[in-house]
């Protein structure tokens, strides 16, 4: 259904080829994963699959992609290939446009011209196999990541198109949502469906891959069944993350005086209460897991800790500062957030200038040193001139660390701070924050990795529906 010869592409403004003579073909009722490091050139590989860089972009392309047989630039437009290919993007917020989850996913169907009948029909059916019946008439943006990233492949997977490209479609998802997603996509390959699947944590899609192949600075490193790739060290360790021997000795909480404290926290979007009487108490020096489904309230509770939401009702207290009437400017010289989606972060020209400005904006002394420390940490050292918006998705989110590093504050909360990263790439950033802990900072991650809750946490807290249901010490767990 795809085939790809010798295709090489490098970006505008740069002679470093982002993919290099890759050849592969995808036949339907196949499921080809494709892993490999941050800027490895898993996504440019999509986009030249889907034909989008033929039509899309710029810089230099070579060699030949075909879809059904058909050169892609036979094709007339993204509008035409569209009708063969569905792909669904790394950041779903830049595919949602529209005011409800309903009318997101109507507007793709009505734009191919199905009838009434069907568009009603397929609606439907989405909306139940993709757990989005409950939420079809929420505006998108109020939605969290998890769930967006369900509405995006919500609407890929309404068209029915023969070929699916899907880049990262679970990295957001809790593990009953991409449970449902491993099991439709099963059946969509059953069906006789070509599967093209960024994913960097195999054990989640074991049964769905039919093939792997691992990139490596732009070129296919190793490629082949499952049974056969994973016999490689670099590919097992990319493929699959391991937290062994992490966890240091637990460091907070030793009834110290709460740097974070919550009493009777509640706050609502509209009429839906996102966060219901938190009560909540984090000791300097802690590592801390917050751990629960889709739409639990975790985001909602981490940007009260920097003022980005203000409660609704109760109190919140950060380094001895009222979160609920400090300015963002104040509260930032004591937390530092890392947000979900990193592209949220960036405006600047340059990674450098991108770091530089949180240590600029609170007067961090020797400017230059805490920005390239920072990228240091974060394996960017190389990349200090480009354009943030060029970096992959994993690079993108180690920036994002390195600007809240730069600026040195006790308390760093970050969300899902692996998203996008694979095995290898995972445990060197949760080893990065291990070590800010040994240095007497305070970590709180969202997570959906359990592997990292229960190996690397000193404490994970549970939520669901908007509350604390569990609070466990891992030291009483693990002995």
């Amino acid at each position: 259904m795809i085939t790809l010869e010798t295709v090489s592409y490098a970006y505008p403004r740069t002679d470093r080829e982002a993919v290099a003579g890759i050849s592969l073909s995808l036949k339907g009722g196949e499921c080809i994963l494709v892993s490999g490091h941050s800027g490895s050139g898993k996504t440019t590989l999509c986009l030249a699959a889907a034909g989008i860089l033929e039509h899309e972009y710029g810089g230099k392309k070579s060699g030949r992609v075909t879809i059904d047989g058909k050169d892609v630039r036979e094709y007339r437009d993204l509008s035409d290939l569209s009708s063969r290919v569905g792909i669904l993007f790394d950041d779903p917020d830049s595919q949602l446009l529209f005011t409800t989850v309903e009318e997101e996913i109507l507007s793709a169907l009505e734009r191919r011209g199905f009838s009434p009948e069907e568009v009603e029909e397929r609606l439907a059916r989405v909306l139940v196999v993709t757990g989005l019946a409950g939420l079809k008439d929420r505006p998108p943006h109020a939605l969290s990541g998890g769930q967006k990233q369900r509405v995006v492949l919500a609407t890929t997977l309404a068209l029915s198109t023969d070929i699916l490209i899907l880049d990262e479609p679970t990295s957001e998802l809790d593990e009953e949502g991409t449970g449902s997603i491993v099991r439709l996509l099963s059946d969509l390959k059953a069906q006789g469906k070509a599967i093209l699947l960024v994913e960097q944590n195999y054990s989640k899609m074991a049964g769905l891959v039919d093939r792997i192949i691992i990139m490596e600075n732009g070129r296919i490193r190793t490629e082949g069944p499952p049974g056969t790739v994973l016999q490689d060290e670099v590919a097992r360790r990319t493929l699959i993350p391991d937290f062994t021997g992490i966890r240091t000795g637990m460091l907070g909480g030793n009834g110290d005086s709460p740097i974070i404290r919550t009493k009777g926290l509640s706050f609502s979007y509209g009429d839906g209460e996102a966060l219901s009487g938190i009560d909540l108490s984090i000791a300097p020096g802690e590592f801390v897991a917050i751990v629960g489904e889709n739409g639990s309230g975790k985001t909602t509770l981490v940007k009260h800790f920097i003022g980005l939401l203000r409660p609704g009702k109760g109190s919140v207290m950060v380094d001895g500062k009222n979160a609920a009437t400090a300015p963002i400017a104040e509260l930032a010289h004591s937390v530092g957030l890392v947000f979900q989606n990193p592209d949220h972060m960036f405006f600047a020209d340059s990674v450098f200038e991108e770091v530089a400005f949180g240590v600029d904006n609170l007067g961090i002394p020797e400017r230059e040193k805490a920005v390239m420390d920072a990228l240091a940490a974060v394996r960017l050292t190389a990349s200090r001139e480009l354009y943030p918006r060029w970096l992959s998705r994993g690079e993108r989110q180690r920036l994002a660390i390195a600007c809240v590093l730069a600026m040195q504050p006790p308390v760093l909360v970050l969300d899902e701070p692996t998203t996008g990263l694979d095995g290898a790439e995972s445990r060197e950033i949760i080893g990065i924050l291990k070590q800010l802990q040994e240095n007497g900072h305070t970590i709180i991650i969202v997570t959906h990795s359990r592997e990292i809750a229960d190996r690397c946490a000193d404490r994970v807290i549970r939520m669901e529906a908007g509350k604390i249901i569990s609070d466990a010490r891992m030291e009483a767990l693990h002995g």
